[in-house]
């Protein structure tokens, strides 16, 4: 255990050969050229179709992803697990919405369970409710939950065409089914945050199994996606209430450009902070509200941003709390932020990456935002660059 600094390169790439190093510096180049983000998912389509899916698989999927089923993540289970890092099993494939598609993906969410169970490696499960449940089902009802202030979840349906009810209630049991597995194999999972049009119901559903589910212990983590400018009063109102012990995922966000061209095209409020520092801002003191409130709430502070994740170590030293508590802890991607992740681990605090995993064809989508993301997101793919750099040149020293 040593001191934390999220500049030691020889801590955050240990794990890494040399020439991993530098395939991974020339795959954060690439992110430069605009045509090759435009165009990398059609080639990716085409390269796998011709037989040559082992070079997508030994490039972008290999640097983001751990295998295309849960079996061939084990490599990266325990390569990360070598470093005290734990890992998050997320199935990425996006799919078409239909009936068949969201039972198979429920199954393959219950197997990551399952897998997670007694395991101190996968510390976290993880899914999408749009991956389980019609997308509109979850408009319509997130629309009534709106409309209709509803805080009693059984009365949702009432508000739904005879249709959109099937569908909710049908997802809804999926959602259920996942989050009582999880407290039975007492396995803690996260529910992912989307879009705003979507979130009501999710949030409702989410709150419910927190209120039935984490009585002594939270195992079901609702995200917060703090570039929203509702998001921090709406934490402080749910802790306020505390009815249960309660889990959080905090996040910044991954909708922002859908967001704001929904608000204008249907002109709403825009839902998204107006400025980085607000949702600066907003994040730490979801962070440090988190912490104040530590008897009753577990806190994931998911993010890539250094100094949030300093400000959760320095929070752990003033509250008088251990490195490595069990209701605080940290998260990345994999392949990303790897400074930040490996140096928090080496100075005693609990971190996990997300490990995506798919069949490499219906992983893409996910692949190319991650692409996208790097490319977009300000000072991202120059810091992981830089990053590498150093390491490569303290290593030639």
């Amino acid at each position: 255990m040593t001191e934390l600094s999220f500049q030691n390169t020889s801590v955050a790439f240990a794990h890494k050969s040399d020439a991993e190093l530098f395939k991974a510096r020339m795959l954060f180049k690439s992110f430069n050229y605009p045509a090759l983000l435009a165009y990398g998912p059609a080639m990716a389509k085409v390269a796998v179709g011709l037989g040559l899916k082992f070079t997508i698989k030994r490039t972008i999927f290999d640097q983001f992803c751990g295998g295309e089923s849960i079996y061939e993540c084990d490599r990266t289970i325990q390569s990360l697990s070598k470093s005290g890092i734990g890992t998050i099993l997320d199935y990425s494939v996006e799919g078409e919405e239909s009936e068949s598609t969201f039972e198979m993906t429920s199954a393959e969410i219950l197997k990551t369970i399952v897998r997670a169970k007694g395991n101190k490696d996968i510390p976290f499960s993880v899914f999408k409710t749009t991956g389980i449940m019609s997308s509109e089902a979850l408009e319509a009802a997130s629309l009534a939950i709106e409309r209709n202030e509803i805080k009693d979840i059984s009365v949702v349906e009432n508000y739904l065409t005879a249709n959109s009810k099937s569908d909710w209630q049908k997802g809804f049991y999926r959602f259920m089914t996942l989050c009582n597995s999880a407290a039975e194999c007492e396995v803690h999972i996260f529910v992912d945050a989307e879009e705003t049009w979507l979130q009501p119901a999710i949030d409702l559903m989410a709150t419910h199994a927190m209120e039935q589910l984490n009585t002594a212990k939270a195992w079901i983590f609702n995200t917060l996606q703090m570039y929203r400018y509702d998001r921090l009063v709406y934490l402080q109102n749910q802790v306020a209430e505390n009815k249960c012990k309660y889990g959080y995922k905090l996040v910044r966000g991954a909708y922002m450009e859908k967001e704001r061209a929904r608000a204008v095209k249907l002109g709403y409020q825009d839902p998204i902070q107006p400025t980085k520092e607000a949702t600066d801002r907003d994040y730490d003191l979801a962070v440090q509200l988190c912490f104040e409130n530590h008897s009753s709430v577990s806190v994931c502070i998911a993010t890539h941003n250094e100094n949030s994740s300093m400000l959760g170590a320095n929070l752990l030293s003033k509250q008088g709390l251990a490195n490595g508590d069990m209701k605080v802890s940290f998260s990345q991607l994999l392949g990303m932020s790897d400074h930040i992740s490996f140096n928090l681990s080496n100075s005693g605090y609990r971190v996990s990456k997300y490990v995506p995993y798919g069949p490499v064809l219906a992983v893409i989508p996910y692949l190319t935002r991650r692409a996208q993301e790097n490319s977009g997101m300000a000072g991202q793919m120059g810091r992981e660059l830089a990053l590498i750099e150093s390491e490569i040149k303290r290593r030639k020293r």
